[in-house]
């Protein structure tokens, strides 16, 4: 989803830090990486079924903080794992980004994410929020004055197509509706939003604690729905317990750690890409364990997506003479 967008931009950003360590880099078994990546989208695509599952029974506000607390925990516990020294927390100037990061794509982005997902299925939102990684092209032309050219604006273009394919499929098909598809489209833009304030963050902090910090921000946000988990947690099943455990703990923290693991490894640019297969993955999930597929037409619209990100990474002739940095790729 698109999430690979947003944890590359992290790695590419933190990789100078890592690359000046005074310890080398140990080699390791080829199949390491390839099995770390393989885990991730398995998880992320799982977050999509895992959600849509647990919204009979969870309200959009109480899951998202309950998955955040439990994220938040997490990756707290293992911050403390690691001697003091080693830790590093962002710098003054990049706390107003940190504060948007956290409040636009772990606050916000969840909220928009499960009320969608309480009215398409999960393979449709899936594809939906893929559009992502096109807001985040588009808002880097505004605010970080990249070129808007020619390849930008015709995958801008198909990819919102692909949006209205998907919404058109959507409003007709029985496990959907309108109204699911634009929450969706509010989750792929607030994930861009924290896409593009999270990069400078990592100029001065570690991934892990730039993670760890805006799960906090995004509980915090998500904090008037305490009371509901308040509730949920009293009357839910083990079963729904669980859940919401297994969201925070696997498809947040630790997908997190085994995709920076793959892309320490990996080249950023040929790895974002596997993150396409994540909306196939998750409609492959909720065949068997949900009984409910996209219709084919969502499936026509997901690819108008993609394609319409791959559109957005080409560039102009002119650009293309010169190479272009791989840590200066927008995912």
């Amino acid at each position: 989803m698109s999430y690979g967008a947003r944890v590359t931009s992290s790695a590419r950003t933190s990789a100078p830090t890592g690359a000046a360590s005074p310890e080398p880099r140990q080699p390791v078994a080829a199949w390491l990486p390839v099995a770390a990546g393989a885990v991730t989208l398995l998880l992320w695509a799982s977050a999509f079924v895992a959600i849509r599952h647990l919204g009979s029974d969870v309200p959009p506000g109480a899951l998202s903080l309950g998955r955040l607390l439990i994220a938040a925990a997490a990756l707290g516990a293992l911050l403390l794992t690691r001697p003091s020294g080693t830790r590093r927390w962002p710098a003054r100037r990049h706390v107003p980004l940190l504060l948007l990061c956290g409040a636009a794509w772990f606050g916000i982005y969840n909220l928009a994410l499960n009320a969608a997902e309480q009215r398409i299925d999960a393979g449709t939102a899936a594809l939906v929020v893929q559009v992502g990684p096109i807001l985040v092209a588009l808002l880097a032309t505004v605010f970080l004055g990249e070129q808007l050219h020619r390849w930008l604006v015709i995958g801008m273009g198909v990819g919102f197509a692909g949006v209205v394919v998907i919404a058109q499929a959507s409003s007709g098909h029985e496990s959907g509706d309108l109204t699911g598809v634009l929450l969706a489209v509010v989750a792929a833009a607030t994930y861009a939003v924290g896409v593009l304030s999270q990069k400078p963050v990592l100029q001065s902090a570690g991934p892990l604690e730039t993670t760890f910090l805006a799960c906090v921000i995004g509980a915090v946000v998500c904090l008037p729905w305490a009371g509901e988990l308040v509730d949920v947690a009293g009357t839910a099943s083990v079963g729904t317990v669980l859940g919401v455990v297994y969201l925070g703990l696997l498809p947040t923290a630790v997908a997190f750690t085994t995709w920076a693991y793959a892309l320490s490894h990996t080249n950023a640019s040929t790895l974002a890409l596997t993150t396409f297969l994540v909306p196939f993955l998750a409609a492959a999930l909720a065949w068997p364990l949900l009984d409910e597929v996209p219709p084919l037409l969502a499936f026509v619209g997901g690819t108008l997506c993609i394609a319409g990100v791959l559109l957005t990474r080409r560039r102009p002739r002119a650009e293309v003479a010169a190479p272009v940095p791989d840590d200066d790729v927008t995912a």
